[in-house]
């Protein structure tokens, strides 16, 4: 299984909520972690905006997540481990 990233909040490909945008609260949606290979001691999640008018755009990077990371709580810096 390959890693994945998702959100509850939204569907794959579909616009992010107005309430994780500039536009709306401006926080960070709740992500699922899965696939993580087991070997791995951490991981990094970049959130990259490839359709940004001025090119790519990154809105935030998170690093050292625990490789037994699940979840990562809306508006949260931290991460809930399985």
């Amino acid at each position: 299984m390959a890693l994945r990233v998702s959100s509850p909040a939204f569907a794959d490909g579909a616009d992010i909520p107005r309430k994780y945008t500039c536009d709306g609260q401006n926080v960070a949606p709740p992500l699922d972690l899965t696939g993580i290979p087991r070997e791995s001691k951490s991981i990094a999640v970049i959130c990259d905006d490839p359709d940004a008018q001025s090119g790519t755009f990154t809105h935030w990077v998170l690093y050292d997540v625990p490789a037994s990371a699940h979840t990562i709580p809306e508006h949260s810096r931290s991460v809930r481990q399985a």
